[in-house]
Order: C-alpha cells, then sequence, then structure tokens
C-alpha cells in the first residue's frame, strides 16, 4: 500500500514538474520578451550608419533599425541595449550570447553564413570612390590615377581588377586617407558607400562618384540552430514588411545614403 502512494505520487510530482514553466525551455525570443531588452551590437564611429552625434547619442541607419526592431518584437523602441563593438569583436559577441542581435555594418558572405544567420539584407553596400577633384565625376574618367585603398582590404583586388592603369596605395587607416588626399599625394579614394557617404557629409568638399563595383549586402547576424526559428521568422517578417511598406528606404533616404 505505501509503496502504491509513492508510485502515485511519485507520478504526481513528475505531471507537476513538467508543467512547470521553470522548466519548460523558453525559445531565444521568448527570452528575449522575457527580458525585456533587446540586446543590440552596433558601431558607433560609422557615420551614417551608427556614430555618435555632438551630445554623444547614438544616431544612424542601424541605430533606427534597432530601435524599431525593439519597438516590433517588444513593443517599446527605446527596449534596445545599444552596444558599440569593433568589428573584430562583432561575430564572437553574438556567438558567445554577449548580444542577441548584429547590426554593425556586417556584410553576408558564404564563411560568415557557416557560423550565424542572417536576415534579409537592410542597405546593399558596395565599393565606390571619394575624389576632391572637381573634374572627376564618373567611373570612366579613372585611368591611371594613384587610388587609396585600406591595406587588406576587398577594394584591393576589385580595383585592380577594374583599373589596371591605376596605382594603386595601401594606407593603414580612413583618417591616413584623408590626410594623403589633403596633401594631393593621390586623386581618388576607395572604400564602402556608406562609409564614403559619411565622408561627404563630414567634408563637403569631396563628391562620391556613382560607381558600384561590388556589392556587399548588409544583413542582421543572429545565432544558427532550431531553437533560433521563431526569431528567425519575426527578423525575416518584419524586414520584409519594412521593405514592402517603405520604413526602410525612408530610413536610407534620410540617411542620405545612395
Amino acid at each position: 500500500m505505501g509503496r502504491h502512494k509513492f508510485a502515485i505520487g511519485l507520478a504526481i510530482a513528475t505531471v507537476y514538474l513538467l508543467r512547470s514553466p521553470l522548466l519548460v525551455r523558453a525559445t531565444p525570443l521568448e527570452r528575449i520578451q522575457q527580458r525585456g531588452v533587446l540586446r543590440v551590437a552596433v558601431k558607433d564611429n560609422v557615420r551614417p550608419l551608427g556614430f555618435r552625434d555632438d551630445q554623444g547619442n547614438l544616431q544612424g541607419l542601424e541605430i533606427d533599425i534597432a530601435h524599431q526592431l525593439a519597438a516590433e518584437l517588444l513593443g517599446d523602441r527605446l527596449a534596445v541595449e545599444l552596444i558599440p563593438l569593433s568589428n573584430q569583436e562583432r561575430l564572437d559577441a553574438v556567438l558567445t550570447g554577449e548580444v542577441d542581435l548584429v547590426i554593425a555594418q556586417l556584410g553576408f558572405n558564404a564563411s560568415r553564413q557557416r557560423l550565424v544567420n542572417f536576415s534579409p539584407y537592410y542597405y546593399l553596400d558596395g565599393l565606390g570612390f571619394v575624389s576632391k577633384n572637381p573634374r572627376l565625376t564618373a567611373a570612366h574618367q579613372i585611368t591611371n590615377q594613384r587610388i587609396l585603398v585600406l591595406e587588406g582590404s576587398e577594394a584591393i583586388a576589385a580595383v585592380r581588377a577594374y583599373f589596371p592603369n591605376a596605382t594603386l596605395v595601401g594606407v593603414a587607416s580612413y583618417g591616413e586617407a584623408l590626410q594623403r588626399l589633403e596633401n594631393d599625394e593621390a586623386e581618388l579614394f576607395a572604400g564602402d558607400h556608406s562609409v564614403l557617404t559619411g565622408w561627404i557629409q563630414q567634408y563637403p568638399s569631396y563628391q562620391l562618384l556613382p560607381a558600384w563595383l561590388v556589392g556587399n549586402p548588409l544583413a542582421i547576424a543572429y545565432p544558427k540552430g532550431r531553437q533560433h526559428q521563431s526569431l528567425n521568422q519575426a527578423l525575416h517578417r518584419t524586414l520584409n514588411n519594412w521593405q514592402n511598406n517603405g520604413w526602410l528606404t525612408e530610413r536610407i533616404n534620410h540617411w542620405g545614403l545612395p
């Protein structure tokens, strides 16, 4: 009799525990909703994607996207923690769970897709040129000029392929590129359209040539795994809605991106 009661009690306890919310594994999206805050890796030095204004507040297209995602997923556009990270830190942060999403000038490619998932792209970036030479207004005018490129960047191969007679000069940073252009050590600088847009916004004496050598679709990165299916569906649905209702286009135009 005692053993029978024990068996009944064990069965009841098992049913209770299985139904207990403490043992029901929440999906990553549900955990974000329970936490009430969306943690997003962003840039704080890439105008107009993610940068700090004169008051130190984060601004830009990707900052707008992070706030709008918080509104869509949590019902409050302010329910977001923006975490500025370097390029080297972005993927590690999402792989280790430090952040839920990466919205930080991250283009999707085959090598990155083996590590993380990507949403539909929100902006098609690409390789372009800036110059302060008013006579340089189109790509077909580029022949044998000196062109600055970031050392180790993908721009090197692309510029060589399209403009084999040009002289390429490596620079370590955008700051060095600006200094060399100001000193007339080169006529052009090749870089991402998104970054070069910020360049001409800060330095109006420069112009962005209407050239688009290589496409680089920027997208939201998040962890792989079947447990992330609900987050995957929510992101795809939201990005597609923004594309269809014009919200993304309006924000892209607002920030002056080509």
